[in-house]
């Protein structure tokens, strides 16, 4: 596909945020469902608590390296649940709006780029946008800390609440970050293995499924180096983030929190450190709830 394509695919999906195609929806609804369905059995409770008189951001955790497990559960379920009847625009890397098939797969979602011009022009067309603040910091924290809400202090996501005065809603998610268990992250890995750092990821880690291909890779009975080559390019796939272990997700969604609860009115440049403690707070109380 040529650059042609991707730049129609990308202003397809900022022409109608949130609006995933028809066939996609159909899609979800039958063999992705049935696939999800046996594979991670995905709950969500809360549905009450999105609000339907104007737009907000849905704020959660982040896991697994790429989130593929809970990404993919959260699809099923939404498009069970509404359909397209409530759009719902996915907040994803820009990175992803430059290549084929990335892009084709983003303008059948309906999602757009993570930028505030981006944020703000699906929110003017009464969009709501889901937000996963954490990133790549928090889905490539180590498997002991599965049950932990950490968005790295990031707070772009709070100062597009603030501006826009809209709220944000909570929602923890518990049991994906167990489908593709982590064993450590680094940012020194992002330099080691370069293509991260060449394609703007700030860190990397290493997985279960990446540490046990790459020894596997190890033992081939070829020629030494061609076995550190292929290990070394094993190791910087975004292969290595595949879910491999079937694991129940669950999805709580909470009450809304107001700007006003947030944010002072009169204080355009605070400091957002109270408001992003209070929104992982909320989201972490939401994930230890449904560990019980």
């Amino acid at each position: 596909m040529d650059s042609q394509d991707d730049h129609n695919n990308q202003e397809v999906s900022r022409s109608t945020p949130g609006r995933a195609s028809d066939r996609f929806v159909r899609f979800l609804k039958g063999p992705a469902h049935a696939i999800i369905a046996l594979l991670f059995r995905p709950t969500l409770e809360g549905w009450e608590h999105l609000p339907t008189d104007k737009p907000f951001l849905l704020v959660a955790n982040h896991s697994a390296g790429l989130g593929l497990a809970e990404l993919a559960s959260f699809a099923v379920l939404y498009a069970g649940q509404f359909g397209n009847e409530r759009p719902l625009a996915g907040f994803a890397h820009p990175l992803g709006f430059r290549f084929w098939p990335v892009t084709a797969l983003h303008a059948e979602l309906g999602t757009v780029p993570s930028t505030y011009e981006d944020a703000y022009r699906a929110l003017e067309q009464g969009v709501p946008l889901l937000v996963f603040p954490g990133g790549d910091h928090e889905t490539m924290r180590p498997i002991w800390q599965a049950n932990r809400v950490d968005f790295g202090d990031r707070r772009g996501f709070l100062k597009i609440a603030r501006t826009t005065r809209i709220p944000i809603v909570p929602m923890g998610i518990q049991g994906s970050h167990y489908t593709a268990p982590i064993l450590f992250r680094a940012r020194a890995l992002a330099w080691i293995f370069i293509l991260p750092r060449l394609l703007g990821v700030k860190r990397w880690c290493v997985s279960l499924l990446g540490l046990s291909g790459a020894i596997l890779l190890s033992l081939l009975p070829i020629d030494l180096m061609w076995r550190l080559i292929l290990a070394f390019i094993w190791l910087t796939s975004p292969l290595i983030f595949t879910p491999i272990i079937p694991w129940k997700i669950r999805f709580q969604i909470g009450a809304p929190i107001q700007p006003e609860e947030l944010f002072a009115e009169d204080e355009e440049e605070e400091d957002l450190s109270d408001a992003l403690a209070r929104v992982e707070g909320s989201i972490q109380r939401l994930v230890d709830a449904l560990r019980q």
